[in-house]
């Protein structure tokens, strides 16, 4: 039996952070074993909000491609490619534009946070540019592009999908035919690796550790992680549930035995907040050296990596073109 198609995506906005690898690449990674899988390094998609930054562009694509390699991800086992050099998208994008009602892209939960963002601010959505208005078709066009079974995302995204069911029932319906599968959502349980802060993990907070961090800087960031803010001095007793992010991170990436020796150590205050980080950053550093050795070796050879690119953008193509070509005979355009 062939495999399931499953499609995703990651705008490239630079170097990856602990909470993408836990929150996407670890389950693509587990994925690729059993799907047939298309990854896409989505730099239309980053155009939508960064039309008028793209100085960094080439970088940042190079930049998700090194952290994709070095977390596991295999060119061998899956499709990975760079979305703008897939055209084909970008022609089913248009076909899939004329059949999709405009309310159902206003309807889409991102442009609803957005709209209530610009209220906030007195701006006007009319100001919005047609590519990001428009970007929940696009993003249809990215999963239909390969006609995928599946969407891995996480509970909070699943309208996404449904908008991407729609838009392919729409089409169907239109042409009188089932070409388009309605892509599924693949729920996956995300874990809530909060920032350094406390606040949702994102580069532009400075509150997040990199895949690609070196020790040093690693340890220097997770010593400004929060602790127990009732905690005053060491001898004081903590409690771990009023930890908000160090003990998190430990249950993540210690065992249970030294979770244990953690909790224990918190209560009965014979381990300090300061130690507890210590140990913490020696033993996320000890987790991801393996990624950051490879991810070294892989800087050392950029044109390896720019060939796994151009290379995995030809093999998405074959498909690509297989699936726009039967939409355009649906469609009965002239050939």
């Amino acid at each position: 039996m062939a495999k399931q198609r499953i499609m995703s995506g990651m705008r490239p906005t630079g170097k990856l952070h602990l909470g993408h690898y836990f929150g996407v690449l670890q389950n693509w990674v587990n994925l690729q074993d059993e799907y047939e899988c298309y990854f896409s390094i989505a730099d239309w998609h980053a155009l939508t909000t960064k039309y008028n930054q793209t100085s960094d562009m080439v970088d940042n694509v190079r930049n998700v491609m090194l952290d994709w390699l070095c977390a596991g991800l295999d060119p061998e086992k899956s499709t990975l490619y760079l979305q703008s050099l897939v055209p084909e998208t970008a022609q089913l994008h248009i076909y899939l534009s004329m059949i999709t009602p405009q309310n159902w892209v206003e309807r889409d939960p991102t442009l609803k946070d957005l709209a209530k963002i610009m209220d906030a601010k007195r701006e006007n959505m009319s100001n919005l540019s047609y590519g990001l208005f428009g970007y929940p078709v696009l993003m249809t066009a990215d999963i239909l592009t390969f006609n995928a079974h599946l969407v891995p995302v996480g509970i909070d995204q699943v309208a996404h999908v449904e908008l991407s069911r729609d838009i392919a029932r729409k089409f169907n319906n239109t042409y009188n035919c089932e070409y388009f599968i309605e892509p599924q959502p693949k729920l996956t349980k995300i874990p809530l690796l909060k920032g350094l802060d406390g606040n949702k993990m994102g580069k532009s907070f400075n509150n997040d550790i990199k895949i690609s961090d070196n020790e040093e800087i690693t340890e220097k960031k997770i010593k400004t992680g929060i602790t127990d803010r009732n905690r005053i001095k060491k001898d004081d007793k903590g409690n771990p549930l009023n930890c908000e992010v160090i003990f998190d991170y430990w249950k993540i990436f210690g065992s249970e035995n030294e979770v244990s020796e953690i909790c224990e150590g918190c209560k009965s205050a014979s381990i300090g907040c300061m130690e507890c980080k210590k140990r913490l950053a020696a033993k996320v550093n000890e987790t991801l050296k393996p990624m950051r050795d490879k991810r070294i070796e892989l800087e050392n050879n950029i044109k390896l990596v720019d060939d796994i690119i151009h290379e995995g953008s030809k093999k998405a193509q074959i498909k690509a073109c297989e699936v726009l070509e039967g939409a355009i005979d649906v469609v009965k355009m002239f050939k």
